[in-house]
């Protein structure tokens, strides 16, 4: 039987590149965190560590800085499109690249002032390589919570079961969203901004029975504000809140005062997509 390399890549994770734009006395700010992960004619490194085909990591480094330098930072899909598309055409030997880029939203405080926004972070990632190239966007950590119109019951039940049936409950979430452009090149911002407004529209207006029906009213709300989407994947964990029951206390048991619990969460995981696209 015998042994080989599988698929590979190798690249610089994390770099942290800030930019800073002056327009006279106004200035403005882009925080980014930028992976970049190359892949190609690379058996040789691994079989017998010849590293002729191989562009090291730190100049991988530099060439985010140096381009954040030269070029500016239009929007997070254009960096990363910028950047693969170097890495394939520069280097015979690196057929393929991916880069993921998170970005960190702060908030203006003056003209040159700031203070970090606690929301979510933006994300975006491009993949350069045959037979093509895939743009995808998104964001992190968007939490989002309605304190009513969500219930939950209906559900199987066998001798494991003790969860109660509820009519009313809160049902709060940390959004975890993908979307995949139709084609590498659209106005990456408007979309974020649309999808972003979408997704917010379509959980505070829709009256849940369950997370994943919520899930779907979202994406489907984001591919119709979107036209430039192929598809989004959601990734929803349920941020549970359990009513405390306060009538040992000589209280009424009205339901007021919840107990935010972490751990152990539901995870609603699924995408939405158009059924014309591939």
């Amino acid at each position: 039987m015998a042994i080989v390399l599988g698929p590979n890549r190798y690249g610089k994770a994390e770099t942290r590149v800030v930019r800073v734009t002056r327009d006279g006395g106004t200035h403005s700010i882009t925080d980014l965190n930028v992976s970049v992960a190359l892949s190609g004619d690379l058996a040789d490194t691994h079989l017998t560590g010849d590293n002729a085909n191989v562009l090291p990591t730190d100049t991988q480094k530099n060439t985010v800085y140096a381009f954040a330098k030269q070029h500016g930072i239009a929007s997070p899909e254009a960096f990363a499109l910028l950047l693969a598309r170097h890495f394939t055409s520069s280097q015979e030997t690196i057929t393929g690249a991916r880069v993921e880029i998170e970005e960190y939203p702060w908030n203006r405080l003056g003209p040159h002032s700031f203070s970090r926004d606690g929301s979510a972070v933006r994300t975006a990632e491009v993949v350069v390589a045959e037979p093509g190239t895939e743009v995808f966007g998104g964001l992190t950590g968007l939490t989002l919570l309605n304190s009513t119109d969500s219930e939950f019951s209906g559900f199987i039940r066998d001798p494991y079961t003790t969860l109660a049936e509820t009519s009313d409950r809160i049902l709060a979430t940390a959004v975890d969203a993908r979307w995949r452009f139709i084609t590498p090149e659209a106005d990456f911002d408007a979309v974020f901004g649309r999808a972003r407004a979408a997704m917010i529209e379509a959980f505070t207006g829709t009256y849940s029975y369950s997370l994943q029906q919520t899930l779907f009213a979202m994406g489907k709300a984001v591919l119709e504000a979107c036209p430039d989407l192929a598809e989004i994947r959601l990734r929803l964990p349920n941020k549970h809140h359990f009513v405390v029951d306060c009538t040992p206390y000589g209280l009424d048991a009205a339901p007021e005062v919840f107990h935010a619990d972490d751990r152990p969460y539901g995870l609603i995981e699924g995408s939405v997509v158009r059924d014309d696209v591939s």
